[in-house]
């Protein structure tokens, strides 16, 4: 209750309890110090704001970190809004120290009880730390400015508002590199809250200086503002205001520009409309996928569906098969891994944009390529989106066309790639139906129960379960079944081990009978086998399918069988037959 609340408080400020946390802050073990921080969210701060400030020279980053976070949550631990000014002197300090992590979190914590300040607070109390912050002798408490301006901006003066924009082009041509940079990553977010006769005035001058700035990790920077910039002008002063710095951004010389670009590139796309996307985008999108540094390669082949749907629907498909599709052939052969792999998670997608026939004559090849490529994530990012082009082309198609590749991916040597194509075929074999799938696939699903590699017998014995939900308990008991329970006579008994695994995975979707007059017997057969993993795996096994079994089978088959296993003499198979003796009793 309230009234037992205040009691707390007042115990926690007339004992010992506010001293030892107090004392707590001065010793140098840091977590103590970690600890004490938090226990002031509980003691409700009483100490004044003067103490927190005097207590920031602390020399420990982790301290400081958890002290810069608290402080944005204890608005009403000082006593509400009204007082929320109080945390400013201790957070200003924050924002000055050496460590990043520890500026940004109070930057964080000052952007947060921004808006609890009232109007008049703002202006007296909150704009004028920014602007010492702005104009402070180290670049540390400039870069957390940067942060701040768009936060009390909307909510002050006009006579102000000036002053703020002052100090962000300051800012935006600081003689440190660091600085500027932060300027710039913080530019779309300022631009979105200046009034649009100032975008134009102000904003476009700072990033076009910002993107042409000698720091390419400036430059990139400015990019990434492009897009915020772009979205708040009119279409007409998008070519004259915009373009130009973008153009050049597109081909600047270092490759992580380009890089930034290509991977903004559907963000500038939409921002910039179908006009200037058809005239301009499109040959800088075919320059980037033919960059001569692969990373640019790879990001602007990762944006290729993105692109392709998002291009005007009166030309996209003469577009894409003139100027994309010709890029997209020579990257599907490129020399660097990472670009087709990132190629292959995508051009599925293409199919569903450029139709049936387009898909079968252009397409397919490629995909055909790209499955049969020697890097193995080239392969499963192909596999792993067939769905895409059986949408368009149909399973016969598909099967005609990419089924052969796929059974031999079944077999690769790379145990990841069969793992892939076992998580596949479920889906596969819905599409294709249980004809189709008895005659080109099952006897593959069974080969994968006998794999070298436990991750597939096990991907396997899911695989089967799957099948099995799919194709109802009468294809398992004439088709999986028998081919299951044959193998409980393997001579290896990792081989006789995966029959009692199939056992569990499959006794649920077949049901009692099935599981009863055909899985039990094989189960209690293989109670004397002589090894004795196989021994306490059929253990475990009888108390998997216990509950599947009617009481009858449990009390004359499976509790005689599991006593036995009870009393032999490996202490595996004695512990997991009373662990089974008792969940099957309960």
């Amino acid at each position: 209750s309230s009234q037992q609340h205040q009691e707390a408080v007042h115990h926690c400020a007339s004992s010992r309890c506010g001293e030892d946390s107090h004392g707590k802050l001065y010793k140098n073990d840091t977590e103590t110090q970690l600890y004490s921080l938090k226990m002031y969210s509980i003691i409700h701060i009483f100490y004044s704001s003067y103490h927190l400030w005097k207590y920031t020279i602390y020399d420990e980053d982790e301290v400081l970190l958890a002290l810069a976070e608290q402080l944005g949550n204890f608005t009403m631990l000082v006593g509400g809004p009204e007082y929320v000014h109080c945390l400013l002197p201790p957070l200003e300090s924050l924002a000055t120290v050496e460590e990043t992590v520890v500026r940004d979190k109070a930057v964080e914590s000052l952007r947060k009880i921004s808006q609890e300040h009232s109007p008049v607070d703002l202006e007296v109390h909150f704009e004028p730390l920014v602007k010492r912050l702005a104009s402070g002798d180290w670049f540390t408490s400039r870069t957390s400015a940067c942060g701040l301006f768009s936060v009390c901006y909307p909510r002050v003066s006009s006579t102000v508002k000036a002053e703020i924009r002052q100090h962000f082009r300051t800012l935006c041509s600081d003689d440190t590199p660091m600085v500027r940079r932060a300027a710039a990553s913080k530019l779309g977010e300022f631009a979105k809250v200046l009034e649009p006769e100032y975008v134009k005035s102000d904003i476009i001058s700072l990033f076009t200086a910002l993107a042409s700035d000698e720091q390419d990790s400036v430059r990139l920077l400015a990019v990434e503002a492009c897009v915020s910039i772009a979205t708040l002008l009119p279409q007409e002063d998008l070519e004259t205001l915009v373009m130009p710095t973008l153009r050049q951004a597109a081909e600047d010389k270092s490759w992580r520009v380009r890089y930034m670009v290509a991977d903004k590139f559907s963000e500038l796309q939409k921002a910039v409309g179908s006009e200037i996307t058809k005239n301009d985008l499109v040959p800088a999108f075919q320059n980037l996928l033919k960059d001569c540094e692969a990373e640019v390669r790879a990001a602007a082949a990762n944006k290729v569906k993105e692109f392709c749907e998002n291009l005007p629907e009166d030309n996209r498909e003469q577009i894409i098969m003139t100027h994309i599709l010709p890029c997209v052939k020579e990257l599907v052969s490129d020399t660097n891994q990472h670009v087709k792999s990132a190629l292959a998670s995508v051009i599925m997608g293409l199919s569903t944009i450029l139709g049936k026939d387009n898909t079968i004559e252009h397409l397919l090849p490629l995909f055909l390529a790209q499955l049969k490529d020697e890097c193995p994530e080239v392969r499963l990012n192909i596999i792993s989106n067939l769905d895409c082009v059986n949408e368009v082309i149909g399973i016969r198609q598909l099967s005609q066309s990419l089924l052969p590749a796929i059974v031999e991916l079944a077999e690769d040597a790379k145990w990841r790639v069969r793992l892939a194509i076992i998580e596949y075929m479920p889906l596969l074999a819905g599409q294709l139906g249980v004809e189709f799938f008895d005659e080109k696939l099952n006897t593959l699903c069974m080969a994968w129960l006998i794999d070298h590699v436990y991750a597939i017998r096990e991907a396997a014995t899911c695989n089967l379960m799957k099948l099995v939900e799919k194709f109802g308990a009468e294809w398992a008991q004439n088709t999986i079944v028998p081919k299951v329970l044959g193998m409980a006579n393997d001579p290896n008994y990792l081989h006789r081990m995966t029959t009692l695994f199939c056992i569990n995975a499959l006794s649920e979707a077949c049901g009692q009978e099935i599981t009863t007059k055909q899985m039990l017997p094989v189960v209690l057969k293989m109670s004397n086998d002589q090894v004795a993993n196989v021994r306490f795996n059929v253990a475990k096994s009888l108390q998997k399918i216990g509950p599947v079994l009617d009481s009858n089978a449990l009390q004359t088959e499976v509790k005689p069988v599991l006593e036995k296993l009870a009393t032999d003499s490996d202490m595996d198979v004695k512990y997991f037959a009373q662990e089974a003796i008792s969940a099957l009793q309960s």
